[in-house]
């Protein structure tokens, strides 16, 4: 395993695609951090602390002020369930993460994110050893992020509804074209139509964000226990 400056560009560079849906993300996280009343520095330190993407929102619809220790239990709650998709991606990612150093991998495990752990399979696939990838791309999607947040903040209205412009779409396609290399038989395609159809239904019964872990706990399973 090696670790090179040349890797961390790569990374980096392979996320500049999906740049529009990770500002209007962010921003609108800034807008809706806002809108309830949490100040600036306050909304900066969750969004770069916390960095989870879906969870972030799930939290703040919980959310209210003023802030009392059931909320707060729920909002921690919540944000643990519907991270709780990375233990397995985690998982996925010891055969090569797992032969770097410890104090090399825990804090790089912080930027964890379902982008950057396809582009880092799809790289190990391809014979890629150089964890630069994984962590040049984690840095820089966590760096825009975090940025992002900032006119969100001030003037998200003007983007306070990314449908408005198509932007809602660029992660999911961009996801979904990360697939298609990663499809190796019918482990892969019964398992992923396990869990886009589990994380359906329950999007359509329970609503919010449930559909995540219920859809990543089924696949896997699925994944698990059928053979090619």
């Amino acid at each position: 395993m090696t670790l090179s400056l040349k890797g961390c560009t790569h990374g980096a560079l392979m996320c500049v695609p999906v740049l529009p849906g990770i500002i209007a993300l962010g921003a609108v996280f800034g807008t809706v951090a806002a809108q309830k009343g949490l100040t600036f520095l306050e909304t900066v330190l969750m969004n770069s602390l916390v960095f989870a993407g879906a969870s972030q929102f799930v939290a703040m619809e919980i959310y209210s002020a003023p802030l009392s220790w059931g909320t707060l239990i729920a909002m921690v709650g919540v944000t643990g369930a519907v991270n709780m998709r990375m233990l397995l991606i985690g998982a996925s990612l010891r055969p090569w993460l797992g032969q770097v150093p410890s104090y090399q991998t825990y804090p790089a495990l912080f930027f964890l994110t379902d982008l950057n752990w396809l582009l880092t399979l799809s790289e190990y696939d391809k014979g890629t050893r150089d964890w630069g990838v994984y962590l040049g791309s984690g840095v820089f999607v966590w760096s825009i992020w975090s940025l992002s947040v900032v006119p969100g903040y001030f003037a998200g209205s003007l983007i306070s509804d990314p449908k408005t412009f198509g932007l809602d779409v660029v992660l999911p396609a961009f996801f979904a074209a990360l697939l298609v290399p990663l499809w190796k038989g019918k482990r892969q395609t019964v398992s992923w139509l396990v869990a886009g159809g589990v994380a359906a239904v329950t999007w359509a019964i329970v609503g919010g964000y449930w559909s995540i872990f219920t859809g990543a706990v089924a696949g896997a399973l699925a994944g698990a226990y059928l053979d090619d």
